[in-house]
Protein backbone atom coordinates (compact mmCIF):
# COMPACT_ATOMS: atom_id res chain seq x y z
CA UNK A 1 0.00 0.00 0.00
CA UNK A 2 1.48 3.36 -1.11
CA UNK A 3 1.13 5.47 1.86
CA UNK A 4 2.24 2.68 3.99
CA UNK A 5 5.44 2.58 1.64
CA UNK A 6 5.99 6.22 1.97
CA UNK A 7 5.92 6.25 6.01
CA UNK A 8 8.47 3.77 5.65
CA UNK A 9 10.73 6.02 3.16
CA UNK A 10 10.52 8.41 5.55
CA UNK A 11 12.85 6.51 7.73
CA UNK A 12 16.37 6.84 4.78
CA UNK A 13 14.83 10.66 4.31
CA UNK A 14 16.01 11.12 8.22
CA UNK A 15 18.84 9.16 7.61
CA UNK A 16 19.88 10.66 4.57
CA UNK A 17 19.39 13.87 5.57
CA UNK A 18 21.63 13.41 8.44
CA UNK A 19 25.12 12.52 5.91
CA UNK A 20 23.90 14.79 3.16
CA UNK A 21 24.32 17.69 5.18
CA UNK A 22 27.23 16.49 7.01
CA UNK A 23 29.39 16.00 3.32
CA UNK A 24 27.37 19.09 1.84
CA UNK A 25 27.17 21.69 4.37
CA UNK A 26 28.49 20.42 7.23
CA UNK A 27 32.71 19.55 7.57
CA UNK A 28 33.11 22.23 3.95
CA UNK A 29 30.71 24.77 4.70
CA UNK A 30 30.12 25.10 8.61
CA UNK A 31 33.12 23.86 9.97
CA UNK A 32 35.26 25.99 8.11
CA UNK A 33 34.02 28.98 7.38
CA UNK A 34 31.19 29.07 10.35
CA UNK A 35 32.93 27.49 13.23
CA UNK A 36 36.54 28.38 11.96
CA UNK A 37 37.99 25.10 11.87
CA UNK A 38 40.91 24.34 9.70
CA UNK A 39 40.21 22.19 6.86
CA UNK A 40 42.25 19.33 7.52
CA UNK A 41 40.79 18.83 10.98
CA UNK A 42 37.34 19.67 9.57
CA UNK A 43 37.70 16.54 7.12
CA UNK A 44 39.61 14.57 9.78
CA UNK A 45 36.13 15.24 11.83
CA UNK A 46 34.72 12.00 9.73
CA UNK A 47 37.00 10.04 9.77
CA UNK A 48 37.47 9.63 13.57
CA UNK A 49 33.40 8.97 13.33
CA UNK A 50 34.18 6.42 10.96
CA UNK A 51 36.46 4.75 12.41
CA UNK A 52 33.91 3.99 14.84
CA UNK A 53 31.28 3.37 13.16
CA UNK A 54 33.15 0.27 11.51
CA UNK A 55 32.61 -1.49 14.46
CA UNK A 56 29.35 -0.46 15.62
CA UNK A 57 27.47 -0.70 12.23
CA UNK A 58 27.91 -4.60 11.89
CA UNK A 59 27.85 -4.76 15.31
CA UNK A 60 24.21 -3.28 15.60
CA UNK A 61 23.35 -5.33 12.50
CA UNK A 62 24.44 -7.98 14.40
CA UNK A 63 23.11 -7.43 17.45
CA UNK A 64 19.43 -7.05 16.11
CA UNK A 65 19.90 -10.63 14.16
CA UNK A 66 20.56 -12.22 17.25
CA UNK A 67 18.04 -10.38 18.98
CA UNK A 68 14.28 -12.29 20.31
CA UNK A 69 12.48 -10.15 22.21
CA UNK A 70 8.86 -10.24 21.81
CA UNK A 71 8.71 -6.62 20.24
CA UNK A 72 11.00 -7.90 17.16
CA UNK A 73 14.47 -7.97 16.27
CA UNK A 74 14.65 -4.68 14.38
CA UNK A 75 11.61 -2.46 14.96
CA UNK A 76 12.08 -2.08 18.96
CA UNK A 77 15.06 -0.21 18.30
CA UNK A 78 13.42 2.71 16.41
CA UNK A 79 11.79 3.94 19.42
CA UNK A 80 15.68 3.54 21.10
CA UNK A 81 17.24 5.48 18.72
CA UNK A 82 14.79 8.21 17.70
CA UNK A 83 15.06 11.16 20.32
CA UNK A 84 19.27 10.17 20.92
CA UNK A 85 19.35 10.77 16.83
CA UNK A 86 17.28 13.97 17.10
CA UNK A 87 19.30 15.73 20.09
CA UNK A 88 22.71 14.66 19.12
CA UNK A 89 22.48 15.91 15.63
CA UNK A 90 21.00 19.28 17.24
CA UNK A 91 24.36 19.51 19.04
CA UNK A 92 26.00 19.55 16.02
CA UNK A 93 25.88 23.07 15.46
CA UNK A 94 26.26 25.21 18.49
CA UNK A 95 28.89 27.73 18.16
CA UNK A 96 32.01 26.90 20.20
CA UNK A 97 33.54 30.75 19.30
CA UNK A 98 36.53 31.98 20.75
CA UNK A 99 37.68 28.41 21.67
CA UNK A 100 41.03 26.47 20.22
CA UNK A 101 41.59 24.46 17.44
CA UNK A 102 41.61 21.28 19.42
CA UNK A 103 39.07 22.44 21.63
CA UNK A 104 36.51 22.79 18.40
CA UNK A 105 37.91 19.29 16.99
CA UNK A 106 37.32 17.55 20.20
CA UNK A 107 34.06 19.13 20.76
CA UNK A 108 32.78 18.48 16.90
CA UNK A 109 34.37 15.33 16.90
CA UNK A 110 32.23 13.39 19.90
CA UNK A 111 29.15 14.99 18.54
CA UNK A 112 29.61 13.38 15.29
CA UNK A 113 30.72 10.16 16.83
CA UNK A 114 27.68 10.10 19.21
CA UNK A 115 25.52 11.47 16.71
CA UNK A 116 26.58 8.71 13.88
CA UNK A 117 25.88 5.80 16.46
CA UNK A 118 22.64 7.19 17.31
CA UNK A 119 22.08 7.07 13.33
CA UNK A 120 23.38 3.90 13.34
CA UNK A 121 21.10 2.39 16.24
CA UNK A 122 18.00 3.14 14.13
CA UNK A 123 19.31 2.85 10.51
CA UNK A 124 20.96 -0.86 10.91
CA UNK A 125 17.78 -2.54 11.68
CA UNK A 126 15.64 -0.29 9.57
CA UNK A 127 17.42 -1.31 6.25
CA UNK A 128 18.02 -4.87 7.87
CA UNK A 129 14.28 -5.27 7.94
CA UNK A 130 13.51 -4.23 3.98
CA UNK A 131 14.37 -7.71 2.70
CA UNK A 132 12.26 -9.40 5.29
CA UNK A 133 9.32 -7.03 4.41
CA UNK A 134 9.92 -7.77 0.21
CA UNK A 135 10.83 -11.33 -0.45
CA UNK A 136 10.64 -10.96 -4.14
CA UNK A 137 13.31 -9.82 -6.73
CA UNK A 138 11.20 -6.80 -8.25
CA UNK A 139 9.61 -6.32 -5.04
CA UNK A 140 12.68 -5.21 -3.37
CA UNK A 141 13.25 -3.09 -6.27
CA UNK A 142 9.57 -1.66 -5.97
CA UNK A 143 10.10 -1.01 -2.13
CA UNK A 144 13.82 0.40 -2.47
CA UNK A 145 12.87 2.76 -5.24
CA UNK A 146 10.24 4.30 -2.40
CA UNK A 147 13.11 4.20 0.00
CA UNK A 148 15.47 6.51 -2.56
CA UNK A 149 12.66 8.52 -2.82
CA UNK A 150 12.82 9.73 0.37
CA UNK A 151 16.65 9.33 0.61
CA UNK A 152 16.35 12.00 -2.26
CA UNK A 153 13.75 14.28 -0.42
CA UNK A 154 16.54 13.64 2.35
CA UNK A 155 19.23 15.76 -0.12
CA UNK A 156 16.46 18.23 -0.06
CA UNK A 157 16.43 18.82 3.48
CA UNK A 158 20.15 19.50 3.53
CA UNK A 159 20.10 21.23 0.62
CA UNK A 160 17.83 23.91 2.19
CA UNK A 161 19.58 23.52 5.71
CA UNK A 162 21.62 26.61 4.73
CA UNK A 163 18.70 28.85 3.97
CA UNK A 164 16.93 27.91 6.53
CA UNK A 165 19.58 29.04 8.95
CA UNK A 166 19.88 32.07 7.22
CA UNK A 167 15.57 32.48 7.38
CA UNK A 168 15.95 32.27 11.67
CA UNK A 169 18.88 34.78 11.91
CA UNK A 170 21.81 33.87 10.03
CA UNK A 171 25.55 32.99 11.36
CA UNK A 172 26.32 30.78 14.01
CA UNK A 173 22.98 31.35 15.73
CA UNK A 174 20.81 30.65 12.52
CA UNK A 175 22.89 27.38 12.21
CA UNK A 176 21.74 26.76 15.93
CA UNK A 177 18.07 26.95 15.57
CA UNK A 178 18.01 25.22 12.19
CA UNK A 179 20.18 22.17 13.90
CA UNK A 180 17.06 22.13 16.83
CA UNK A 181 14.34 22.25 14.28
CA UNK A 182 15.85 19.77 11.87
CA UNK A 183 16.71 17.26 15.25
CA UNK A 184 12.77 17.68 15.54
CA UNK A 185 12.58 16.45 12.17
CA UNK A 186 14.46 13.50 12.44
CA UNK A 187 13.49 12.05 15.46
CA UNK A 188 9.70 11.89 14.87
CA UNK A 189 9.40 9.56 12.16
CA UNK A 190 10.46 6.93 13.22
CA UNK A 191 7.58 6.47 16.15
CA UNK A 192 5.39 6.21 12.88
CA UNK A 193 7.85 3.67 11.10
CA UNK A 194 7.91 1.60 14.30
CA UNK A 195 3.91 1.39 13.89
CA UNK A 196 4.05 0.56 10.40
CA UNK A 197 6.42 -2.11 9.63
CA UNK A 198 6.55 -5.89 10.92
CA UNK A 199 8.54 -8.57 11.28
CA UNK A 200 8.44 -12.23 9.63
CA UNK A 201 7.88 -14.90 12.76
CA UNK A 202 9.62 -17.95 11.22
CA UNK A 203 12.79 -15.39 10.23
CA UNK A 204 13.39 -14.64 14.07
CA UNK A 205 12.05 -18.36 15.40
CA UNK A 206 15.53 -19.19 13.95
CA UNK A 207 18.65 -19.39 16.21
CA UNK A 208 21.59 -17.34 15.29
CA UNK A 209 24.64 -19.86 16.33
CA UNK A 210 27.33 -18.07 14.37
CA UNK A 211 29.41 -15.39 16.85
CA UNK A 212 29.82 -11.97 15.33
CA UNK A 213 33.84 -12.59 14.50
CA UNK A 214 32.89 -15.62 12.56
CA UNK A 215 29.72 -14.01 10.11
CA UNK A 216 32.38 -10.72 9.64
CA UNK A 217 34.72 -13.64 7.96
CA UNK A 218 31.71 -15.39 6.23
CA UNK A 219 30.50 -12.08 4.66
CA UNK A 220 33.70 -10.52 3.98
CA UNK A 221 34.29 -14.32 2.21
CA UNK A 222 30.94 -13.74 0.25
CA UNK A 223 32.30 -13.31 -3.56
CA UNK A 224 28.82 -11.60 -4.53
CA UNK A 225 28.83 -9.29 -1.46
CA UNK A 226 32.48 -8.08 -2.54
CA UNK A 227 31.62 -7.63 -6.10
CA UNK A 228 28.72 -5.40 -4.92
CA UNK A 229 30.31 -3.71 -2.64
CA UNK A 230 32.93 -2.63 -4.79
CA UNK A 231 29.80 -1.26 -7.21
CA UNK A 232 28.73 0.38 -4.31
CA UNK A 233 32.06 2.07 -2.76
CA UNK A 234 32.88 3.72 -5.91
CA UNK A 235 29.81 4.78 -6.73
CA UNK A 236 28.93 6.10 -3.44
CA UNK A 237 32.03 7.80 -3.19
CA UNK A 238 31.11 9.69 -5.92
CA UNK A 239 28.13 10.92 -4.98
CA UNK A 240 29.94 12.32 -1.36
CA UNK A 241 32.79 14.43 -3.27
CA UNK A 242 30.51 15.40 -5.47
CA UNK A 243 27.90 16.47 -2.56
CA UNK A 244 31.00 18.31 -1.11
CA UNK A 245 32.26 20.32 -3.79
CA UNK A 246 29.53 21.75 -5.17
CA UNK A 247 29.19 24.04 -2.90
CA UNK A 248 32.14 25.16 -3.21
CA UNK A 249 32.08 24.80 -7.05
CA UNK A 250 29.27 27.38 -7.30
CA UNK A 251 31.10 29.69 -4.44
CA UNK A 252 34.77 29.71 -5.72
CA UNK A 253 35.18 28.79 -8.95
CA UNK A 254 31.71 30.02 -11.22
CA UNK A 255 30.75 33.01 -8.14
CA UNK A 256 27.65 32.27 -7.96
CA UNK A 257 27.15 30.96 -3.87
CA UNK A 258 23.25 31.62 -4.30
CA UNK A 259 22.68 29.52 -7.47
CA UNK A 260 24.17 26.14 -5.17
CA UNK A 261 20.70 25.75 -4.07
CA UNK A 262 18.48 26.24 -7.10
CA UNK A 263 21.14 23.82 -8.78
CA UNK A 264 20.46 21.09 -6.88
CA UNK A 265 16.71 21.64 -6.44
CA UNK A 266 16.58 21.19 -10.23
CA UNK A 267 18.70 17.59 -10.14
CA UNK A 268 17.32 16.48 -7.02
CA UNK A 269 13.79 16.96 -8.83
CA UNK A 270 14.97 15.58 -11.82
CA UNK A 271 15.82 12.77 -9.71
CA UNK A 272 13.10 11.51 -8.12
CA UNK A 273 11.37 11.73 -11.48
CA UNK A 274 13.42 9.63 -12.83
CA UNK A 275 12.66 6.85 -10.70
CA UNK A 276 9.74 5.13 -11.48
CA UNK A 277 11.60 5.09 -15.76
CA UNK A 278 14.21 3.27 -13.98
CA UNK A 279 12.11 0.93 -12.04
CA UNK A 280 10.35 0.34 -14.98
CA UNK A 281 13.92 -0.63 -16.41
CA UNK A 282 14.40 -2.60 -13.57
CA UNK A 283 11.55 -5.24 -14.22
CA UNK A 284 12.82 -5.82 -17.64
CA UNK A 285 15.96 -5.88 -17.28
CA UNK A 286 19.10 -7.18 -14.64
CA UNK A 287 19.62 -5.39 -11.76
CA UNK A 288 23.35 -4.99 -12.41
CA UNK A 289 22.67 -4.10 -15.97
CA UNK A 290 20.43 -0.80 -14.94
CA UNK A 291 23.44 -0.25 -13.06
CA UNK A 292 25.46 -0.02 -15.49
CA UNK A 293 23.96 2.23 -17.80
CA UNK A 294 23.20 4.91 -15.33
CA UNK A 295 26.65 5.31 -14.09
CA UNK A 296 27.57 5.07 -17.39
CA UNK A 297 25.45 7.76 -18.06
CA UNK A 298 26.23 10.00 -15.07
CA UNK A 299 30.20 9.80 -15.75
CA UNK A 300 30.09 10.99 -19.26
CA UNK A 301 27.46 13.60 -18.03
CA UNK A 302 30.63 15.04 -14.96
CA UNK A 303 33.00 14.70 -17.48
CA UNK A 304 30.87 17.35 -19.77
CA UNK A 305 30.70 19.52 -16.73
CA UNK A 306 34.17 20.44 -16.70
CA UNK A 307 33.60 22.24 -19.66
CA UNK A 308 31.67 25.07 -18.12
CA UNK A 309 33.05 28.48 -17.49
CA UNK A 310 32.56 31.29 -14.94
CA UNK A 311 31.03 33.83 -17.40
CA UNK A 312 28.37 31.09 -19.28
CA UNK A 313 24.56 32.00 -18.92
CA UNK A 314 22.87 30.33 -15.77
CA UNK A 315 20.58 28.85 -18.02
CA UNK A 316 23.26 26.47 -19.96
CA UNK A 317 24.76 25.77 -16.61
CA UNK A 318 21.48 24.46 -14.89
CA UNK A 319 20.92 22.42 -17.82
CA UNK A 320 23.15 19.98 -16.60
CA UNK A 321 21.07 18.82 -13.75
CA UNK A 322 18.38 16.93 -15.34
CA UNK A 323 21.15 15.21 -17.52
CA UNK A 324 23.18 14.44 -14.16
CA UNK A 325 20.15 13.38 -12.02
CA UNK A 326 18.92 10.71 -14.50
CA UNK A 327 22.11 8.96 -13.73
CA UNK A 328 22.83 9.48 -10.30
CA UNK A 329 19.44 8.47 -9.56
CA UNK A 330 20.21 4.82 -10.03
CA UNK A 331 23.34 4.74 -8.46
CA UNK A 332 22.14 4.61 -4.94
CA UNK A 333 18.94 2.60 -5.81
CA UNK A 334 20.17 -0.47 -7.42
CA UNK A 335 22.52 -1.53 -4.86
CA UNK A 336 20.51 -1.67 -1.41
CA UNK A 337 17.83 -3.43 -3.88
CA UNK A 338 20.48 -5.95 -5.04
CA UNK A 339 21.55 -6.69 -1.04
CA UNK A 340 18.52 -8.59 -0.20
CA UNK A 341 19.51 -11.32 -2.86
CA UNK A 342 22.71 -11.70 -1.26
CA UNK A 343 21.72 -12.40 2.18
CA UNK A 344 18.97 -15.04 1.04
CA UNK A 345 22.61 -16.55 -0.85
CA UNK A 346 23.89 -16.50 1.82
CA UNK A 347 20.74 -17.88 4.03
CA UNK A 348 21.64 -21.03 1.99
CA UNK A 349 25.18 -21.21 2.73
CA UNK A 350 24.83 -20.54 6.88
CA UNK A 351 21.29 -21.44 7.42
CA UNK A 352 20.84 -18.05 9.02
CA UNK A 353 19.02 -14.85 8.37
CA UNK A 354 21.90 -12.33 8.43
CA UNK A 355 20.30 -8.80 6.96
CA UNK A 356 21.25 -7.12 9.93
CA UNK A 357 25.44 -7.87 9.74
CA UNK A 358 25.15 -7.03 6.03
CA UNK A 359 23.23 -4.12 5.91
CA UNK A 360 25.27 -2.69 9.04
CA UNK A 361 28.34 -3.31 6.93
CA UNK A 362 26.92 -1.85 3.91
CA UNK A 363 25.89 1.46 6.38
CA UNK A 364 29.47 1.56 7.18
CA UNK A 365 31.03 1.57 3.37
CA UNK A 366 28.29 3.80 2.95
CA UNK A 367 29.39 6.32 5.65
CA UNK A 368 33.25 5.48 5.04
CA UNK A 369 32.98 5.91 1.47
CA UNK A 370 31.78 9.34 1.89
CA UNK A 371 34.06 10.62 4.74
CA UNK A 372 37.52 9.46 3.13
CA UNK A 373 36.30 11.26 -0.18
CA UNK A 374 35.20 14.27 1.72
CA UNK A 375 38.57 14.27 3.82
CA UNK A 376 41.07 13.74 0.97
CA UNK A 377 39.44 16.61 -1.17
CA UNK A 378 39.44 18.44 2.25
CA UNK A 379 43.08 17.96 2.83
CA UNK A 380 44.30 18.34 -0.61
CA UNK A 381 42.36 22.17 -0.60
CA UNK A 382 44.03 22.99 2.82
CA UNK A 383 47.56 22.36 1.48
CA UNK A 384 46.71 24.34 -1.66
CA UNK A 385 45.82 27.16 0.83
CA UNK A 386 41.88 26.59 1.12
CA UNK A 387 40.80 29.18 4.10
CA UNK A 388 37.78 30.67 5.62
CA UNK A 389 36.85 33.57 3.55
CA UNK A 390 35.59 34.40 0.18
CA UNK A 391 38.75 34.55 -2.08
CA UNK A 392 40.77 31.73 -2.48
CA UNK A 393 44.46 30.66 -4.73
CA UNK A 394 43.69 29.70 -7.97
CA UNK A 395 45.28 26.31 -7.09
CA UNK A 396 42.69 25.71 -5.00
CA UNK A 397 40.01 26.76 -7.32
CA UNK A 398 41.40 24.41 -9.89
CA UNK A 399 41.53 21.55 -7.33
CA UNK A 400 37.61 22.17 -6.60
CA UNK A 401 36.58 22.09 -10.42
CA UNK A 402 38.56 18.99 -10.98
CA UNK A 403 37.51 17.43 -7.60
CA UNK A 404 33.93 17.99 -8.79
CA UNK A 405 33.77 16.84 -12.32
CA UNK A 406 36.75 14.36 -13.60
CA UNK A 407 38.13 12.30 -10.49
CA UNK A 408 34.08 10.87 -9.55
CA UNK A 409 33.78 10.95 -13.09
CA UNK A 410 36.54 8.20 -13.16
CA UNK A 411 35.31 6.39 -9.37
CA UNK A 412 31.97 5.81 -11.43
CA UNK A 413 33.82 4.12 -14.61
CA UNK A 414 35.43 1.68 -11.95
CA UNK A 415 31.90 0.85 -10.55
CA UNK A 416 30.58 0.28 -13.58
CA UNK A 417 33.54 -2.63 -13.85
CA UNK A 418 32.53 -4.34 -10.65
CA UNK A 419 28.96 -4.54 -12.28
CA UNK A 420 30.21 -6.45 -14.90
CA UNK A 421 29.37 -9.90 -15.06
CA UNK A 422 27.53 -9.87 -11.58
CA UNK A 423 26.45 -13.41 -10.56
CA UNK A 424 23.15 -12.45 -8.87
CA UNK A 425 20.51 -12.49 -11.64
CA UNK A 426 16.59 -12.79 -11.79
CA UNK A 427 17.29 -16.63 -12.58
CA UNK A 428 19.89 -17.38 -9.95
CA UNK A 429 17.63 -15.39 -7.45
CA UNK A 430 14.63 -17.94 -8.22
CA UNK A 431 17.00 -20.68 -7.82
CA UNK A 432 18.12 -19.94 -4.89
CA UNK A 433 14.42 -19.12 -3.30
CA UNK A 434 13.37 -22.34 -4.57
CA UNK A 435 15.71 -24.08 -2.56
CA UNK A 436 15.39 -22.42 1.31
CA UNK A 437 11.17 -23.74 0.25
CA UNK A 438 12.22 -26.93 -0.67
CA UNK A 439 14.60 -26.74 2.74
CA UNK A 440 11.61 -25.35 4.78
CA UNK A 441 13.46 -22.16 5.52
CA UNK A 442 10.85 -19.55 3.82
CA UNK A 443 7.73 -20.36 5.23
CA UNK A 444 4.54 -18.70 4.11
CA UNK A 445 3.89 -16.70 6.62
CA UNK A 446 -0.32 -14.55 6.26
CA UNK A 447 0.39 -11.36 7.38
CA UNK A 448 -1.80 -8.78 9.11
CA UNK A 449 -4.06 -6.80 6.85
CA UNK A 450 -2.50 -3.60 8.38
CA UNK A 451 1.07 -4.39 7.19
CA UNK A 452 2.94 -3.77 4.11
CA UNK A 453 3.46 -7.44 3.18
CA UNK A 454 1.31 -7.94 1.62
CA UNK A 455 1.87 -5.21 -1.50
CA UNK A 456 5.91 -5.85 -1.36
CA UNK A 457 6.28 -9.76 -0.29
CA UNK A 458 5.62 -10.33 -4.05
Amino acid sequence: MAPRKAVYATGDFTVNAFLSLLAIVYVPYFLTQVAGLRPELAGAVQIVGRCVDAVSDPLMGRISDGCRWKAGRRRPFFLIGALPFGLFFALLWLDLRGASQGALFAYYTAMFVLGSLAMTTVSVPYLALLPEMAIGYDARTSLNTWRNAGAVLGVFAAVVFRPVANLLGGGPAGFRAAGALFGVLFALPWFAIHRISWERPDFQARDAHMTFLDGLRLLLGHGSFRRLTGMYLCGRVSMDLISAMLILYFTHYLGRSSDFELMMLCFLSTVLLSLPVWLALARRFEKATIFTLGTLWWAVAQLALLMVQPDWPRGWVFAFAPVIGFGYAVVDLMPWSMIGEVVDEDELASGERREGIYNGFFMFVRKVAGASGVMAAMFVLGRLGYHQGDVQPPAAVEAIRWLATVVPAALLLVSAGFARGYPLTRAEHVRILARLAERGDHANVAPSASSISARTAG
